[in-house]
């Protein structure tokens, strides 16, 4: 069945039966090239590259311009100071590195292979996404952090990094082979090790089937990946007052969203949230946090609180915060205040913020801009050095991706099993087993609808795979506002309601009428039961993919969506 969303409609569906139309989206994929390309990314034997091999170099770091080859003996690899084990074993291969003398800032393994010049690519990206991700064609210097996809027209594999790894590592793929660079920096600065071993990093792989579902390919090799997810808590739906209000809130306009989503609240559902985003620090607005939590509680809702965990205090000791240099010669930043939590009073600090909103009885921790606060810069600035050169934390023994898990499990053992937390500007593939709920994009906006489109669907389409693989899916709000027309906010709403992932809108009152009600309604009914997916149809070739698959094995509702994110006048070009 075709829809061109002339009304809301609530789908349902399940996240079995997919691959029923197995190799539908491959010939979808396929449509519009020549019958030459067609033959090209169509081989006759699989495209797979073994990296679960050993590799055929590698090579260590103690800063980038300092390049050490390792001499292979059997399973390891050593050099002056360093080494290398690569311990090959049942469908992977672990990566662990001694270097008890000196710092050690990198690792380059490398696989020497003859790859398809047609081959297509999918990397992930190392927090939250940017509206970047997308099927590319080879691009030898492309950083793709954690984990890539390949399709050569019938096979899609997968090649990644077993969640929760003592390094931060991104691949690359060329024409001669594949690169899987690991960062085990301290701050800007290699590691101090000593005398232990880190276990750097576990490669996984899955090699294809032969005109599978591309997305139920993607899942399986995400669960691969991440073998211990936390169990799913959901669902997730319900409020967020950001993109209407944008830090200038109320308990007044808190509590309406409340009364809000309580109203939409299917019988019987679970119950909804209602999470307060940043403002309620504001202490002349919001003088009452534990009363305000339960006054949401008291209308059926549960009530969620922001927070940005590492910022410090104006009056904080020097002695507590991480060092401006991580933000290198950008001074405009260098006054940002947060702790460094391999300090052990800084950890306390941080560790007593949690108990205290733990005590005002909030049910949702969402902690946001700890990667941002950690490293001095956010995803897209990253590139192939998530942070910048030239600084390091207190404790230089252990590496940054150490770090930032130890930062993880402490937020998690301090709000305990009861507490759901979302994270935000976080790194997902460390936070994987950890997190309840990832924030897997940039902000969609209750302003420009643009951003919605570039973030949102953009996220949402190529991380779906992560979902209940690695945690439960936010793929932001959906902003019910003046500023954007309701026809763009409707298809936003009706596809993150299919997707099963979490729902929270952003609704202002002035913009919220009946027929806004009813399709709230509807969104809610479908996130609250649990039931629906969907699949992006043209995922190899629009980075907002327009047509999608909604199924259902009980229902009559079920077929191809086609979504008009554009307007007539096209996609707006600058920065938003």
């Amino acid at each position: 069945m075709t829809s061109n969303i002339s009304r809301f409609s609530p789908f349902v569906a399940t996240r079995r039966s997919f691959v029923v139309q197995a190799g539908t989206a491959i010939v979808a994929g396929l449509k519009g090239l020549s019958a030459s390309e067609q033959q090209a990314r169509s081989p006759k034997s699989s495209s797979y590259l073994d990296v679960l091999r050993k590799p055929d170099a590698v090579f260590a770091y103690s800063e980038l311009d300092h390049a050490s080859p390792l001499v292979r003996t059997g399973s390891d690899w050593r050099g002056k100071s360093v080494e290398v084990e690569t311990a090959e074993a049942q469908h992977e291969l672990s990566i662990q590195v001694a270097c008890p003398d000196s710092r050690l800032s990198h690792l380059h393994l490398r696989w020497r292979a003859e790859v398809s010049p047609t081959l297509l690519c999918l990397g992930d990206s190392w927090e939250r996404s940017y509206g970047d991700l997308g099927w590319r064609g080879i691009v030898p210097h492309q950083v793709m952090p954690w984990y890539f996809l390949t399709f050569d027209g019938e096979y899609i594999h997968g090649y990644g990094l077993k969640t929760g790894a003592g390094s931060l590592g991104f691949w690359q793929v060329d024409p001669e082979g594949v690169s899987l660079w690991l960062n085990l920096c301290n701050g800007g600065s290699g590691v101090l090790l000593g005398e232990r071993r880190l276990a750097a990093a576990t490669i996984v792989a899955r090699k294809g089937e032969r005109h599978e579902e591309p997305v139920l390919a993607a899942r399986e090799f995400c669960g691969r990946m991440c073998p211990n997810p936390r169990p799913f808590r959901g669902p997730f739906y319900g409020s967020n007052d950001w993109y209407y209000a944008y830090g200038n809130s109320s308990p007044e306009q808190i509590l309406h969203d409340a009364d809000l989503v309580a109203s939409l609240r299917p019988s019987r559902a679970a119950r909804p949230f209602t999470v307060i985003d940043e403002g309620w620090e504001n202490k002349s607005r919001f003088t009452d946090m534990p009363g305000l939590a339960e006054e949401i509680r008291k209308r059926g809702v549960r009530p969620g609180i922001w927070l940005r965990l590492l910022e410090a205090p104006n009056t904080a000791s020097s002695s507590l915060l991480l060092p401006g240099a991580r933000f290198g010669k950008r001074s405009d930043r260098a006054s940002e205040f947060a702790y460094d939590p391999t300090i052990p009073e800084a950890r306390e600090e941080i560790s007593k913020r949690i108990r205290e909103i733990v005590s005002w009885k909030f049910e949702l921790l969402k902690h946001d801009y700890s990667t941002y606060d950690l490293l001095g810069q956010f995803g897209f600035e990253m590139g192939a050095s998530p942070t910048l050169p030239g600084w390091s934390f207190y404790d230089q023994t252990r590496t940054n991706a150490e770090i930032i898990v130890d930062l993880y499990r402490v937020i998690r053992s301090t709000v305990g099993d009861e507490v759901i937390v979302l994270g935000c500007t976080t790194v997902g593939h460390l936070g994987a087993g950890i997190f309840d709920l990832q924030r897997i994009g940039d902000d969609t906006s209750g302003e420009h609808w643009e951003r919605t489109r570039r973030m949102g669907v953009n996220s949402l389409a190529y991380r779906l795979p992560q979902h209940r693989n690695f945690f439960a899916v936010d793929p932001d709000c959906v902003p019910v506002t003046l500023a954007i027309p309701w026809e763009n906010t409707r298809q936003w709403l009706e596809l993150v309601a299919g997707s099963g992932t979490a729902l929270f809108i952003s609704a202002a009152q002035s913009a919220v009428g009946s027929e806004q009600k009813r399709a709230l309604s509807h969104a809610f009914a479908l996130a609250a039961s649990n039931e629906s997916a969907v699949q992006p149809i043209d995922w190899f070739h629009n980075t907002t993919p327009e047509n999608w698959r909604f199924q259902s094995d009980s229902q009559s509702m079920q077929g191809k969506v086609r979504f008009k994110w554009c307007s007539l006048d096209g996609a707006y070009p600058f920065q938003i």
